[in-house]
C-alpha cells in the first residue's frame, strides 16, 4: 500500500508589516547625516514578492562618493586613536540595539529583499548581532591576534555588499572594520538598500562619531567610485566574480589592502553510508536557503551511485512539501526571487540545462501572479560537461551527479574554477576527516550544510576570490600587518 504524500494545511500566519516604519524617501548618509546625491537622483526599490515600491533612495554620484571618503578620513584620525575598549562600547551597543530592534529589521529585510520571514527572522538577524559582538570582544585584544603588538588599522575602508544577505553582508564588513579602528564608505546592492539605511540610523542612534560610517547607495557606477577613489586605503567586495575581477584590475598597482568573496558552485557529497534523511534535509538546506542565492550553496549533488535512487525519491518526496509564497508568511520555505534580472538568469540557465539533455524535475507548486518567482528544480542525468554543473545558477536550481569512489567525490568536487564550500555526507569520522583535507573549498561542511559563525573564517579559493572574513582571520583585512 503506498502512501499519498500528505501535507498538512496550514492556515496564513503572516507577520505584521506594522513593526517597520518604512519612509517615502531616503538620503544618502555621510558625516552623520541623511543628505541628497548631489546631482538630485534617485532611484526605487521594490518588493521581489508583490512588484510594489517600497521608497525611493538617493543614488550617490562621484561627487557623493568623495564627500564621504572626506567624511571617513577627517573621523579616522579620532576614531583609530580611541582605545579598543572605547571603540567596543560602540560596536556593543550596535549589538544590542540590533537585537533590540531585530524583529523591524527582520520584516524590512523580507520586504526589500524577498527571502521568507523565518530566515530573516531565525538566521540573518541573530548572526548580524553575533558579529558586532564577537568583533566588539577583538577591539581591545588585537596585541593578541597574532599579527604583532600594536597592530594598526589601514584607514578608510571602501565596502561594496551583495543583495542576498543585505544586513548579514554589511556586518560582516562593517564590525572588523570598526573593531579594528578603521572607517567605512559602504555601497549597498541597489535592489536592497533599506537595511543598510536602517543601520545607518542604529549608528545615530548608538551615538557613533559622525563620519565613522558613511552609507551611499546606488547602482555599480557608485562602487566603482569607491573602489578607485585614491583616498581609500582597503576595499572589500562581495558579489560576482565578473566584477570581482573588475576591482582587482582597478586596485592593481595601487597600495589599496583587497578582499574578494565571489562566486561558488559547492558540491555536496553524499556517501553510502550517510544518514539520508538528514542528508535530504541538509541538501534542502544547502540549495533552497534564501531560494538558493547564496554563494555557499551546494548546487552541485554529489551522490553515491548505489544510494542514488533511494536519495532523489526521498528529496522529490521533500520538495512537493516546501510551502512557496508569501515571504511573511512564518509558513513560507521558499520565498521570492530577488529581481526580474535574477529570475531571468535562471530561467535561462535552467532552459539551457534542459536543452543540453539533463532531465528536469521541478516541485508542484503554484506561483503566485505577481512578483518573481522560480519553483524548486533539480536536474539528473547531469555530467561535468553541462552548463547547469559548471556555471553559478545562484537560484534555486540543484545538479546532480553521481560517483562510485571517495577518489571520484573529489575529482568531480574539485572540477570547478570555484572553491567556496562543500558538504560530507557520512557516518564515518576518518572519512569526514581524509575526504574534507583534499577538497579545494574555503568552508567544509560535515553532516551540515550552511551554518555560520563569527568565530569561524569564510571565504574562498581560486574563482571565488581570496582573503578571509569573520573569527580572527577576519581582522587581518583591515590591519596593517
Amino acid at each position: 500500500m503506498t502512501m499519498k504524500n500528505q501535507t498538512f494545511e496550514y492556515a496564513p500566519a503572516p507577520e505584521s508589516r506594522s513593526v517597520v516604519d518604512i519612509a517615502p524617501s531616503y538620503g544618502l548618509f555621510i558625516d552623520g547625516e541623511f543628505t541628497e546625491a548631489a546631482d538630485g537622483k534617485v532611484f526605487k526599490t521594490v518588493s521581489p514578492a508583490t512588484e510594489e515600491v517600497l521608497s525611493e533612495v538617493a543614488q550617490a554620484g562621484a561627487d557623493d562618493v568623495d564627500r564621504a571618503v572626506r567624511a571617513a578620513r577627517k573621523a579616522f584620525t579620532k576614531w583609530s586613536a580611541l582605545p579598543g575598549a572605547e571603540r567596543a562600547k560602540y560596536l556593543f551597543r550596535i549589538a544590542r540595539i540590533i537585537q533590540e530592534r531585530s524583529r523591524e529589521l527582520a520584516v524590512l529585510e523580507t520586504l526589500d529583499n524577498g527571502k521568507p520571514i523565518k530566515e530573516t527572522r531565525d538566521a540573518d538577524l541573530p548572526l548580524v548581532a553575533a558579529h558586532f559582538f564577537y568583533y566588539a570582544g577583538w577591539a581591545d585584544k588585537l596585541d593578541h591576534a597574532g599579527y604583532g603588538a600594536n597592530p594598526r588599522p589601514l584607514g578608510v575602508a571602501g565596502q561594496v555588499i551583495p543583495w542576498n544577505f543585505p544586513l548579514l553582508m554589511l556586518a560582516w564588513k562593517i564590525a572588523p572594520a570598526l573593531a579594528t579602528g578603521n572607517t567605512v564608505v559602504l555601497k549597498p546592492a541597489e535592489t536592497t538598500p533599506l537595511s543598510a539605511l536602517f543601520f545607518a540610523d542604529i549608528c545615530r542612534q548608538a551615538g557613533l562619531p559622525k563620519g565613522v560610517v558613511n552609507i551611499l547607495p546606488g547602482y555599480g557606477d557608485t562602487g566603482a567610485a569607491i573602489v578607485a577613489h585614491e583616498d581609500v586605503n582597503k576595499v572589500a567586495f562581495t558579489g560576482s566574480t565578473a566584477v570581482g575581477k573588475e576591482i582587482a584590475r582597478t586596485v592593481a598597482g595601487t597600495d589599496k589592502k583587497l578582499t574578494l568573496e565571489l562566486g561558488g558552485k559547492g558540491a555536496n557529497i553524499v556517501f553510502d553510508d550517510a544518514p539520508l534523511d538528514q542528508a535530504v534535509e541538509g541538501i534542502v538546506t544547502g540549495i533552497f536557503f534564501n531560494q538558493g542565492q547564496v554563494c555557499c550553496a551546494g548546487s552541485r549533488l554529489l551522490v553515491q551511485e548505489s544510494v542514488q535512487d533511494e536519495l532523489l525519491d526521498a528529496l522529490k518526496r521533500r520538495l512537493s512539501t516546501l510551502r512557496l509564497g508569501d515571504p511573511l508568511d512564518k509558513n513560507t520555505d521558499i520565498g521570492a526571487i530577488n529581481s526580474a534580472e535574477q529570475l531571468a538568469r535562471i530561467t535561462a540557465l535552467a532552459e539551457t540545462g534542459e536543452a543540453e539533455g539533463a532531465e528536469r524535475w521541478s516541485a508542484p507548486c503554484e506561483l503566485p501572479s505577481s512578483g518573481y518567482w522560480f519553483a524548486p528544480t533539480l536536474f539528473t542525468g547531469v555530467t561535468q560537461a553541462h552548463t547547469v554543473a559548471r556555471d553559478e545558477i545562484f537560484g534555486p536550481v540543484l545538479s546532480v551527479l553521481t560517483f562510485r569512489t571517495p577518489e571520484e567525490a573529489v575529482a568531480k568536487a574539485n572540477n570547478t574554477q570555484y572553491g567556496l564550500s562543500a558538504g560530507i555526507w557520512t557516518e564515518k569520522g576518518s572519512r569526514i576527516l581524509a575526504v574534507a583535507d583534499r577538497l579545494r573549498a574555503g568552508v567544509v561542511w560535515a553532516n551540515t550544510f550552511n551554518k555560520f559563525d563569527p568565530a569561524s573564517p569564510f571565504g574562498g579559493y581560486k574563482e571565488s576570490g581570496f582573503g578571509r572574513e569573520g573569527g580572527r582571520h577576519g581582522l587581518e583585512a583591515y590591519l596593517d600587518v
